[in-house]
């Protein structure tokens, strides 16, 4: 019988980080694509890993390539020993941006997107050329699982109940605009105290639910309002007030200009203050001191120092 040495000779660090992509993206072309290597490489890479273990592992399934028993079972560790390989090992490698294939994974809503990837991936195309970026839009409570997998490397945007034990840094504060229909003619320059709490207004909610909207200080404010639609998707909200023009919304500044200047929306001055409220970057602490998350969020940071006031200006 094999030396614990000597089955620890066979399953090398490469077989590990792979059968994490494999765990994560539950697919052979994405975590290849992850990886940067061939589905090739990846395919051969499982066949030993299901020797290894004597397991399949992952089987194919509607879904994708889903992980069996013992493959959840494993899970934590494998996580932890790729992670702890991340931090402690390659954290004192250095990270050099220009020939780095690393692909970077962003949490981020879909205004999120119209804001911030435009600029960042002008950055990244001219610093990075080789790196690769993944955005994803999940519920908040499942951002920092995510973070401490490795699964996400940031999360961009307000999140209002985000964890104590992420790191958080303030990026810029995002103006609140409320928004009517280009063609409500019921409502003027200005909207009346009565009008702002009779009308049908959208909201928006990664979780989908009224409480947890990104307006949500409007209550706390005392004015009660009638919320007709919750969604979690900033960048339909336009669209619903053009095909159903009583329904009103507020939202932030960056987006009303975008659709203002499609002429579907049009600003209005709501008859209560709308509070700023901060846009941020967090990440977490396993992967504090990894040099390509500090690398990225060093360049996050760059690039929204200052905005919106100098973005207008691009």
């Amino acid at each position: 019988m094999p030396t614990n040495d000597a089955r620890l000779r066979q399953l090398d660090l490469n077989l590990l980080t792979i059968f994490d992509a494999l765990l994560r993206e539950q697919s052979v072309t994405r975590a290849a694509e992850g990886l940067g290597v061939t589905q090739s490489a990846i395919s051969h890479a499982l066949n030993r890993l299901r020797d290894f273990f004597d397991d399949q592992l992952f089987v194919k399934a509607p879904e994708g390539m889903v992980p069996t028993r013992k493959a959840e079972a494993l899970r934590a560790a494998v996580v932890d020993v790729v992670a702890a390989v991340r931090q402690r090992i390659l954290s004192e490698a250095a990270f050099d941006p220009a020939t780095s294939r690393r692909a970077f994974t962003l949490c981020m809503t879909d205004m999120g997107e119209l804001v911030f990837l435009p600029p960042l991936l002008k950055q990244l195309r001219a610093l990075a050329p080789n790196c690769r970026v993944r955005t994803l839009q999940v519920p908040s409570e499942q951002i920092e699982g995510l973070l401490a997998a490795g699964e996400a490397d940031l999360a961009l945007g307000s999140i209002r109940t985000a964890p104590e034990g992420l790191y958080r840094q303030r990026l810029f504060m995002h103006s609140l605009v409320t928004i009517v229909s280009a063609r409500n003619r019921d409502v003027g320059q200005r909207l009346t105290l009565r009008q702002f709490e009779k009308m049908s207004h959208v909201v928006v909610s990664l979780a989908g639910r009224h409480g947890d909207a990104y307006d949500s200080a409007i209550e706390e404010q005392g004015i009660k309002r009638t919320v007709f639609l919750a969604t979690p998707h900033f960048l339909t909200v336009p669209l619903l007030l053009e095909q159903e023009p009583d329904l009103i919304a507020t939202v932030p500044l960056e987006l009303a200009n975008v659709f203002q200047r499609y002429g579907t929306v049009r600003v209005v001055r709501a008859p209560v203050e709308l509070v700023p409220y901060a846009l941020n970057q967090h990440w977490h602490p396993r992967f504090h001191h990894d040099p390509a998350v500090i690398w990225i969020r060093e360049l996050v940071k760059r690039t929204f120092e200052g905005y919106p006031d100098h973005g207008r200006g691009r």
